[in-house]
């Protein structure tokens, strides 16, 4: 395994570029290969089963394109698939998890709000997660039905997702929140409209800069990390190529994006 060999990161759809965000501002030297699965999105309401599918299938396209690492930039398949993954491939392979701790320890009001994915808050490792830290807090979980799907649609700011949002923290709010946890890697799209709507002092947490300081420590201890400027980054999709190309241009790059049959 080489220095200089890309990042593979995958995600169900668009989101996990927030995640390639986070990774590509920490680590800039480094080629990334960022593949949208969004004919299949979303993860979130399929089969545990389908999910670890869907997952083996995109990990082994990136390893096939030369990887020297793996992201999981979906909270879905991450809870549902990354002990697999890892049984099955040796290359590291780094997951996201909703950031229940540091949400729970510094909550003033003890009550936390998640908002996630059917097949995020279903899984046996965010019930783990949930427990440790469901001493410390209350934690008020929200499935964020139809979300992930108008993000792919690139409705981000949208009348219709601004009502879809309403309507889903209401029990939050109701419950008197004073954080936010986004479960899914295309939530941090709708920060804007979220802080619209959520009162002031409410704090949204995401686990991109986590993520990106994970996939750094693990470069470093393997030797891994570039030490020179490496190709642009690349980004992949088997659905339409314009909607993440879209998303991308509003958070600030212009990049090219190809379609790949996967």
């Amino acid at each position: 395994m080489g220095k200089q060999q890309p990042i593979g990161i995958f995600d169900s759809g668009v989101g996990g570029t927030s995640i390639w965000r986070e990774i590509h501002s920490l680590l800039p030297l480094e080629h990334t290969l960022y593949l949208a699965d969004s004919s299949n999105a979303p993860y979130g309401e399929k089969s545990q089963q389908e999910i670890i599918d869907l997952s083996v299938k995109n990990t082994r396209k990136l390893l096939e394109m030369g990887s020297k690492i793996l992201v999981v930039a979906c909270n879905t398949a991450t809870t549902n698939a990354i002990k697999h993954l890892r049984n099955e491939f040796s290359v590291p392979i780094i997951g996201i998890e909703p950031a229940i701790k540091p949400a729970a320890l510094n909550s003033k009001t003890k009550v936390i709000g998640i908002l996630a994915t059917r097949g995020t808050l279903a899984s046996e490792l965010f019930a783990e997660t949930s427990d440790l830290y469901s001493q410390y807090a209350k934690v008020v979980e929200v499935v964020g039905s139809g979300l992930v799907k108008a993000i792919e649609r690139g409705e981000i700011n949208s009348d219709s997702t601004e009502q879809l949002l309403r309507g889903l923290l209401s029990p939050m709010l109701e419950a008197n929140i004073d954080y936010l946890v986004l479960g899914c890697s295309h939530y941090p799209y709708l920060i804007p409209l979220l802080e619209k709507i959520l009162p002031e002092g409410v704090k949204i947490i995401d686990s991109g800069l986590a993520v990106a300081n994970q996939t750094k420590n693990v470069l470093e201890k393997l030797d891994l990390l570039s030490d020179s400027p490496q190709m642009p980054p690349e980004f992949f999709t088997n659905a339409n190529p314009g909607i993440l190309k879209s998303l991308l241009e509003k958070s600030g790059g212009s990049y090219e994006v190809s379609y790949l049959d996967f």
